[in-house]
């Protein structure tokens, strides 16, 4: 396997540097108890399958995040053989560094924890962003609208933290509101109250909307480009489809009060940002309807590839990318687009493949050979591991 040598990467640098430095692991899956050293840029993870390598990236998730991005029953990620798992993950931003750690003991014990006290919101501004992208999880595609309306505000938070708290103030106005619909259909409460409810829903809700066509704005051109890249074929699009035809507050407040009678009888709100659609689109067909698997993988990547050069744009932290088998449905070509950006602009990424030359020679990375369940440094540049002959492939 040639050296990996030279960078691909561009000229960005994001405006505040987050990288996770290390994760230590005990008792998680089939992982064996260990440290494993993440460095800047491209991190692959290699070898075959069953070793263990989606799960060192579950286990970063699950330190940075306190949840599985696989399972709901978080009790399939304690080992076998172990009554506790536990992941901890130093996270350094210049010489300051922070520790997150999640623990789940056999009988539901749980903790998730920063430098030893629980994770909060402002907690979350201490790790980088993080897109994870695995071949069988494609939720984001083909998901109900609740999933990709929640994904596109967290964008236009971490482009403008400014003005984050729309989403906040608009949730909080339409459950009060649609308590107050709920208690006028059962006989209480008061028509006039709903006013005050209107109003404030309109505002926050003008605002989301504004945002989220901004976001959209900037999102889609560059994942119409990642998607080219990445051979998808056709023209790719991103479509924002909101509920209302207005970001004008009052014109938002007007349209509430016109389906008062209607909101009353069904006892919540039926318009408004929160019914909004992001529509994911493939010469104009939708990807969630008509797109076959493999369309709806290439559109993901492309979403999240477009999303990494956006922030790099804004100047914001780049996410963490945890990509698990990116590689190995693409040909060469593709291949190397990929890994060019990967590379820009600095960031982190941990991939995993079957194969070390499934990351195309000449980009810079950190190695690791994955076996039953240890991540092992590969230090030589032929892929293979330090001391082991030639006549053996790992991973094979």
């Amino acid at each position: 396997m040639p050296p990996r040598t030279g960078s691909a990467g561009g000229a960005n640098q994001p405006g505040e540097s987050l990288s996770i430095r290390r994760i230590r692991l005990r008792g998680f899956r089939n992982l064996v108890p260990q440290e494993v050293e993440i460095g800047d840029g491209i991190t692959l993870l290699w070898g075959p399958n069953g070793a263990g390598k989606t799960n060192l990236l579950e286990a970063l998730c699950a330190a940075l995040t306190g949840r599985s991005f696989r399972t709901r029953s978080e009790r399939e990620m304690i080992g076998f053989d172990d009554r506790l798992a536990r992941v901890e993950a130093v996270v350094a931003s210049g010489p300051e560094a922070r520790e997150f750690l999640w623990s789940l003991g056999r009988h539901g014990e749980r903790r998730h924890l920063v430098d030893g006290k629980a994770v909060t919101r402002e907690h979350l501004a201490d790790r980088p962003p993080l897109a994870i992208f695995l071949p069988d999880r494609l939720a984001l595609v083909k998901g109900p609208p609740g999933l990709r309306r929640a994904h596109l505000d967290r964008l236009a938070a971490a482009l403008w933290p400014a003005r984050a708290e729309a989403r906040r103030r608009y949730g909080r106005a339409l459950a009060q509101r649609n308590a107050l619909l709920g208690q006028i259909k059962g006989g209480g409460g008061s028509l006039d109250s709903l006013e005050a409810w209107d109003r404030e829903l309109a505002l926050a809700g003008a605002e989301l909307i504004a945002c989220r066509r901004e976001a959209i704005a900037v999102l889609e051109p560059e994942f119409a480009a990642a998607a080219a890249d990445l051979g998808l074929p056709g023209a790719a699009t991103l479509r924002y489809r909101p509920r209302s035809d207005t970001a004008d507050a009052d014109q938002l407040r007007s349209q509430l009060a016109e389906r008062q009678a209607a909101d009353v009888q069904r006892g919540h709100t039926g318009h408004g940002p929160h019914l909004d659609e992001l529509a994911v689109l493939l010469n104009e067909r939708s990807l969630r309807l008509y797109g076959s698997q493999g369309e709806q993988r290439t559109a993901l990547l492309a979403l999240l590839f477009a999303e990494r050069r956006a922030l790099l744009e804004a100047r914001r932290t780049p996410p963490l990318m945890l990509l698990d088998d990116v590689m190995s449905e693409l040909d060469a070509a593709c291949r190397v687009l990929l890994a060019r950006r990967l590379a820009e602009g600095g960031g982190q990424a941990v991939i995993t493949a079957t194969e070390p030359d499934h990351l195309p020679a000449g980009f810079d990375c950190a190695e690791m050979a994955v076996r039953d369940g240890e991540a092992i440094p590969v230090a030589s540049p032929n892929g293979r591991l330090p001391g082991e002959p030639a006549s053996t492939a790992v991973g094979a």
